[in-house]
């Protein structure tokens, strides 16, 4: 419901949750590897590596939502909204 009111080529991609999802299982297949961790700090170092690698693919990798239509279209609805509260100060006064 939240997302409702972007343009329709955002929603699909603003509403699923399969970038957290794809964090998670590239998480659980790393520990299947190692199985028993020695400390807790093996584990942080681990999981900092884990998104440390997701951060670098997703900032060389392709755009997951191309922000330059969304810049447009949210131009367009601050246009319109300027219209609208132009002319009912028009009919209030």
């Amino acid at each position: 419901t939240a997302v409702l009111p972007f343009p329709e080529a955002y929603r699909h991609r603003l509403r699923t949750t399969n970038g957290m999802e794809r964090l998670n299982e590239e998480f659980r297949r790393r520990e299947r590897v190692i199985r028993i961790f020695p400390n807790r700090e093996s584990v942080i170092r681990l999981m900092g590596s884990v998104l440390m690698e997701m951060n670098e693919k997703w900032l060389e990798g392709r755009r997951y939502l191309d922000m330059t239509n969304y810049a447009e279209w949210k131009a367009q609805k601050l246009q319109k909204q300027n219209q609208k509260s132009k002319v009912t100060s028009i009919y209030q006064n």
